[in-house]
């Protein structure tokens, strides 16, 4: 079964994150991307551009062209900043998986079932 883990970002709380500690936080990350690569159950980590980067895309009904804006959720402080694809047995397996993703102690994790997937071979 396939799981979507999210992990929000705020601005404010990261730049206030000392210097120093980064590398640490950095390594942490590419340790806990290692390991589940390694295990086949981490099929991809990504991370996102800042929420001043993203924009939101919808095609006008009448004209049929894009309309394109700033966005997404910009009431907000947090935002998407990075998600995970895991392959796992179990849920039970996905959630001990997003409870060890470092600052999960911090920061909640999303965790999204994906039912269903496309059949195409991209």
């Amino acid at each position: 079964m396939k799981y979507l883990m999210l992990i929000y970002g705020n601005e404010e709380k990261w730049a206030s994150f000392p210097a120093e500690a980064w590398p640490e936080a950095i390594a942490k990350q590419d340790a806990f991307n290692k390991k589940y690569q390694d295990t086949g159950e981490l099929l991809g980590a990504y991370g996102l551009g800042t929420r001043a980067q993203a924009k939101l895309v919808r095609r006008d009904q009448a004209t049929g062209l894009p309309a394109v804006t700033d966005g997404p959720y910009q009431e907000t402080k947090e935002y998407i900043a990075s998600f995970y694809l895991l392959d796992v047995e179990s849920e039970e397996r996905a959630l001990e998986i997003a409870a060890d993703m470092p600052f999960a102690d911090q920061e909640p994790v999303e965790l999204w079932p994906v039912p269903h997937e496309s059949k195409s071979d991209f």
